[in-house]
């Protein structure tokens, strides 16, 4: 081989990495914008946040009040904020990013099939972030709070009956880290986002023949224990939020294994109409 050879045949990789540095520095560009566009407002996504907090101390009478441990604990919260809002706002950016890095690798009908897992990818994130936020995070706060004893709410009027209680019980009331708190929250948004991607990977990897809703059938009792550890390491060391986040998680699996029977019989009724169909019990009858 010559050295001209040579250079013509790293010439088209020398391009990719040219292309994949560009996408990602429009990809980056587009995280610090968003970044800087949701700090003014952090105060309001902070305020939004908290309002499954505040609905579960409500129920108990109690004010809706997280307290800074730390002289720079407001400022982090802010910057965790226009992160955290930051990567969701530009999270299309990015996807379209990347399929403009891939999508001249593809075929036509490659891009055809893989252009609605695009779609749905972010789509199922959000109704993932909105189960969490609405129906999860009320319930565990909730959960939570219920530990708590003692006068939660005392008025003047109630001060000496409150001193006579104080001598027999021990006051626990929930005085939260707002930095903390906000941790927690993002961490369980994310968490239940990604996982809500599980049909969408299944079902992508089911149309390029990688699994099958056969093979996902026999390994259900492996899939239980995957998302059993899955569940415990990516949410805080409580069986509750563990077993929340389980429940939401199988049945999007069994959820998988249906979406990919169906595009099976689908393939199969196509490709017996093109007369390209071989039934794996026929092939054995015929070596026999």
């Amino acid at each position: 081989m010559t050295t001209d050879e040579i250079d013509d045949s790293s010439a088209p990789l020398i391009e990719h990495l040219a292309e994949l540095r560009n996408r990602l520095i429009w990809s980056a560009l587009a995280f610090v914008v968003a970044m800087f566009a949701i700090y003014p407002v952090a105060q309001h996504v902070f305020n939004f946040l908290t309002s499954p907090l505040c609905n579960a101390l409500k129920m108990t009478d109690q004010s809706c009040g997280l307290v800074y441990i730390k002289m720079q604990e407001g400022f982090f919260v802010n910057i965790n904020i226009a992160m955290f809002g930051g990567f969701i706002l530009a999270f299309p950016v990015i996807a379209y990013q990347l399929w403009r890095f891939i999508a001249p690798g593809l075929y036509k009908s490659e891009r055809n099939a893989f252009l609605p897992f695009l779609i749905a990818s972010p789509l199922m994130f959000i109704f993932g972030a909105a189960f969490c936020f609405y129906i999860v995070l009320p319930t565990v706060f909730s959960f939570f709070l219920g530990f708590q004893q003692g006068e939660l709410a005392p008025t003047p009027q109630d001060a000496a009956a409150v001193e006579t209680t104080a001598k027999a019980m021990p006051g626990l009331v929930f005085q939260g880290s707002a930095q903390e708190y906000m941790s927690l929250t993002m961490k369980f948004i994310l968490a239940f986002g990604l996982c809500f991607q599980l049909p969408v990977l299944l079902t992508l990897m089911g149309k390029a023949g990688l699994v099958s809703s056969k093979g996902l059938g026999g390994v259900r009792k492996y899939a239980i224990v995957a998302i059993l550890v899955v569940a415990a390491i990516i949410t805080p060391p409580d069986v509750m939020s563990q077993v929340i986040l389980f429940a939401a998680i199988y049945p999007l699996y069994e959820i998988s294994i249906h979406i990919i029977a169906r595009m099976e019989k689908s393939r199969e009724a196509r490709m017996r109409a093109e007369g390209t169909w071989f039934d794996d019990d026929e092939e054995e009858d015929e070596k026999a």
